[in-house]
Order: structure tokens, then sequence, then C-alpha cells
């Protein structure tokens, strides 16, 4: 076989190849979303709660030592690819 051959045959092979791709690809299901759509201006976050009790009242020093004791925690935390503190 000539090299001409070969790539008649390469080039039959990828156009075959991308013609199936693409069946598959354009038959996929389509992505959506499930939204909450109740009253005129949807709350997307309607669904998160959370059942932690609150250990001290909003605006107190305790409060705002927690906070920071949680920034603290979160800047100083070891993360993979770095070295640990």
């Amino acid at each position: 076989m000539s090299i001409a051959k070969y790539r008649q045959l390469i080039t039959k092979i990828l156009v075959g190849t991308a013609i199936v791709l693409g069946a598959f690809v354009g038959a996929a299901a389509p992505a959506g979303a499930d939204t909450n759509s109740t009253g005129a201006h949807p709350n997307p976050f309607s669904t998160l709660s959370c059942s932690c009790r609150e250990m001290t009242p909003a605006g107190s020093p305790g409060r705002q030592e927690e906070i920071n004791r949680g920034i603290q925690s979160g800047v100083s935390a070891w993360s993979p690819g770095r070295r640990a503190p």
C-alpha cells in the first residue's frame, strides 16, 4: 500500500470516529437544576440549615473570640503541597 492510501484510510477512520463521538455527545441528557421557585424572589439557599446551638450571644466578646480563633485556625491549617506549620 502506498503512503497516499494510508493517509486516506487514516482520514476515513478519524472522520468516522468524530461522527460517532458527535452522535454520543448529541444524545447525552441535558443538565438542569431544580430550583425553588416559590415567591417572587426565590431563595437558592432555602434548603440549607444549621442545627447548631448558639453558644454566645451576637456581638459579645466571646463571639468575636470564637470568630478570631476560627479564622486563625483556617489560616494556619496545613494543606497538601505546603509544608506543615
